[in-house]
């Protein structure tokens, strides 16, 4: 069965192709820069875009996985609806989406376009599974791989403030399962990391992945919200993370069970996450 990846070369969809290899199953892994995908050899790597459906070719495609976020968003909608119908009259027969758990929580103007995505899943005809994570670990790169880097210190505002963040390759093995196996069409999966770990605690936890003592400093959120866009993130989206800080801080968000029920095992750790990122962490020189 061959399977279309889109956003082949992200996050979680090179862990995805990874598994689809190893699985010994065709990989059709689309990117819009194929020359710059370093995808393993034998994934046939194709040229395309999600936001030009029309463009694509569907042919001895029998499973999908689709990552509703790299549709344009304001026509996520119309072009989620010309890429499933597409993809089903071609002979696809499962689709596995990648969105949110803030689907599943209907945070307001986060959920309304994935959720209108998974809306279309479910119309197409096809066997679907939506899998939702929550905190992706992946992101802490960005909002505290520099301090780490260069000065071996995490700085966050509600230092007490719970999350569950969740290794990029949990979420890949959750979709590869729904892509493989038989018996997950219909579900939506929350997922989230196996320990609920306050900020102070993932500092802790990264430090004992890396090997090396990792301090924490909290900062009030105007300090944190300067700290993130100076790390590079726009405005809108340092104000959106700290509004989830703010939420758990308050109410805090639980274990999910979904990840070891589905695979029998518990989740990597933020610990072994960070193990798993040494590199991209490894004190600046």
């Amino acid at each position: 069965m061959t399977i279309l990846v889109t956003g082949a070369t992200g996050t979680v969809g090179r862990h995805v192709v990874d598994r689809l290899v190893a699985a010994g199953r065709p990989v059709l892994a689309l990117t819009r820069n194929p020359e710059a995908a370093g995808l393993p050899g034998g994934v046939d790597v194709v040229q395309g875009d999600v936001n030009r459906p029309g463009d694509l070719s569907f042919d001895g495609v029998q499973g999908v996985f689709l990552i509703p976020g790299i549709f344009d968003p304001e026509h996520a909608t119309d072009l989620a609806e010309a890429f499933v119908s597409r993809a089903v009259a071609a002979g696809v027969a499962r689709i596995v989406s990648l969105t949110s758990s803030g689907v599943t929580t209907r945070r307001a103007d986060f959920y309304e376009v994935l959720h209108a995505v998974e809306q279309v899943v479910e119309k197409s005809g096809a066997d679907w599974t939506h899998v939702r994570p929550g905190e992706f670990a992946v992101n802490k790169l960005d909002f505290w791989g520099e301090s780490i880097r260069k000065e071996g210190v995490v700085r966050n505002a509600y230092p007490d403030g719970v999350g569950v963040p969740i290794h990029e390759a949990d979420i890949a093995e959750i979709v590869t399962i729904a892509l493989l196996q038989d018996g997950h069409a219909g579900q939506a999966y929350s997922l989230t990391g196996p320990q609920a770990l306050t900020h102070r605690q993932q500092a802790e936890a990264i430090g004992t992945g890396l090997g090396r003592a990792i301090a924490f400093e909290a900062l009030t959120y105007g300090q944190a919200r300067h700290a993130y866009i100076q790390a590079g993130l726009p405005p809108q989206i340092a104000e959106f993370i700290l509004g989830y800080q703010a939420e758990y801080a308050e109410e805090p968000p639980a274990v999910s069970p979904t990840f070891e029920q589905v695979t029998g095992r518990k989740g990597r750790t933020l610990a072994r996450w960070a193990a798993d990122h040494a590199a991209e962490l490894a004190p600046a020189t």
